[in-house]
């Protein structure tokens, strides 16, 4: 199987060394566990999940996380068409696909912006509109 996918030019022009300083696969990385798998239903996603790590991390607005977030599902989709499964295991993956897209779309915005706003604007929970 081979699946052809999309990246920026900054992934795909990255040495491996590089890239393994910004990606970790699916999930959120620096568990102790893998609680978000690479594979659907035996299928491995990983380099999609990878590419989508390096957007979220070089991405600046939200048009950027949207991108993301939407070259991740047709990476998927991409590698799901050229896997050789049989119909049920296709649509399996399909819905597999699209609940990890909208794990990422409506639950990523955190991952996204992390170390992105300016200190400047940021303040305590708490601590602002305290009132007495």
């Amino acid at each position: 199987m081979k699946a052809t996918l999309f990246a920026p030019e900054t992934y795909v022009t990255a040495s491996p060394q590089v890239r393994a300083t910004v990606v970790n696969g699916c999930g959120p990385g620096g568990w102790k566990f893998d609680i978000i798998p690479d594979t659907m239903w035996g299928l491995n996603v990983t380099e999609a999940c990878n590419i989508h790590d390096w957007m979220y991390t070089t991405g600046e607005t939200l048009a950027d996380k949207e991108e993301a977030d939407r070259v991740f599902l047709n990476n998927v989709l991409r590698l799901i068409d050229a896997a050789d499964s049989i119909w049920l295991l296709r649509k399996l993956r399909r819905i597999r696909a699209r609940e990890y897209f909208e794990a990422v779309s409506h639950f990523g915005g955190p991952a996204f912006w992390a170390g992105k706003n300016d200190k400047k604007n940021l303040v305590m929970a708490g601590v602002a509109g305290i009132r007495g």
